[in-house]
């Protein structure tokens, strides 16, 4: 046996290569494309942009989106195109035209809206369309079995013993 072959290592998948050593996590956090991997990913999107900070005294919270929204023009097209984003991983996840519609309308809602000084900030801050399309996305999911339900449906009954 030579040395080459003694010390020929087995190819890796780069997914997984460094999640071997030493236990750490996935080298690679985008690589899992399976449907519950990328709906829990958009989830924590809409959280960001719809919900991600507490404004304390009034104790709702805000988002990136709504954040961004305060910024003339610009903002409002930075949150639809970040909100288009969960559009597309909609569509790469093969719901309907008839619910990537929907989901449109409600971006395009949310922009438009939200394009009006003041009074579409705080619009911004209470609609809340990214949270509505993950939803949305979820519902249709699970009832078309591409993921487990998020919650079981049901009378729960206590069992003393």
């Amino acid at each position: 046996m030579t040395a080459s072959q003694t010390f020929r290592a087995a190819p890796r998948d780069p997914a997984t290569a460094f999640a071997r050593a030493g236990g750490a996590g996935s080298a690679f956090p985008f690589a899992d494309m399976s449907r519950e991997a990328s709906l829990a990913r958009l989830e924590k999107l809409a959280f960001l942009l719809d919900s991600a900070f507490l404004i304390p005294g009034i104790n709702r919270r805000v988002g990136i989106d709504a954040v961004l929204g305060l910024v003339p023009v610009i903002g409002d097209f930075a949150g639809v195109v970040m909100s288009s984003y969960i559009l597309y991983e909609a569509r790469r996840l093969g719901v309907p035209r008839w619910l990537l519609a929907r989901m449109a309308m409600n971006v395009a809602f949310d922009g438009m809206v939200g394009a009006v000084p003041l009074a579409g900030d705080l619009f911004d801050a209470a609609f809340k369309a990214n949270r509505r399309n993950v939803r949305l996305l979820r519902r249709h999911l699970e009832r078309t079995g591409g993921v487990r339900p998020n919650e079981i449906e049901g009378t729960a009954v206590r069992l003393d013993g």
